[in-house]
């Protein structure tokens, strides 16, 4: 499974990236806005950190803006993801970008229906959000079950990208499934590497190591 972080914040980015780990980034209004810098220059320099595809999203609701501002985006760099929402003119947009060559993640989504017509409209990424599903009292993974088996039933090469993931079980549960890629906020990629055990045997480690009064040199 893929490895994207969910953030502006190129100074976590660059960390992240450094382990090796990140295979991608998303980025959303919401986020740019956090970060307080221009949209443009944050997205250029997040592409410039990762390799792999960087989703930044338009802000028009209709067909041809959306077109428009995706010109914008797709010249900044190589692995630009244009982001749309999963509405009629997203997809249609989606449609259009994707016969083009220019990568598209396909956000918003909350139904395996959704995600088939995403699937239908050349998605290259799509985004169903598992945690704001939890958050009004539905099993957010169920949605990912379906859908992938909906792909695999039709052979969809649209990759599933799970979002709006709040701790480290929905990545566990995303990976089992069978999810394509995950992205979660710096917070919970960090959580993936904490567990107690592993700091206390650490802790005993250095304490035997000290006792010994030896240096590696």
């Amino acid at each position: 499974m893929k490895f994207f972080v969910d953030t502006a914040d190129t100074n976590e980015i660059r960390d992240l990236a450094e382990t090796g780990l990140l295979d991608g980034v998303t980025t959303n209004p919401s986020l740019i806005n956090k970060s307080g810098r221009n949209f443009l220059e944050v997205v250029k320099e997040i592409c410039e950190i990762v390799p792999g595809p960087v989703s930044a999203e338009v802000v028009a609701v209709d067909h041809a803006e959306m077109m428009r501002e995706a010109e914008i985006l797709r010249k900044i760099a190589d692995n630009i993801t244009v982001k749309v929402p999963l509405t009629l003119d997203g997809l249609k947009t989606c449609k259009a970008l994707t016969s083009d060559g220019t990568m598209v993640n396909v956000t918003l989504c909350f139904t395996a229906n959704q995600a088939l017509l995403a699937a239908k409209a050349g998605a290259t990424f799509i985004s169903p959000f598992v945690g704001r599903h939890d958050d009004i009292g539905f099993d957010g993974m169920q949605i990912i079950s379906e859908i992938r088996t909906i792909y695999d039933n039709y052979d969809f090469g649209t990759q599933i990208l799970v979002a709006s993931i709040r701790h480290p079980v929905h990545v566990l549960q995303s990976a089992m499934i069978g999810a394509d890629v995950m992205t979660a906020p710096p917070a919970v990629i960090r959580q993936l590497f904490k567990h107690p055990l592993t700091d206390k045997g650490l802790e005993a480690f250095l304490s035997d190591w000290q006792k010994t009064g030896q240096t590696i040199a």
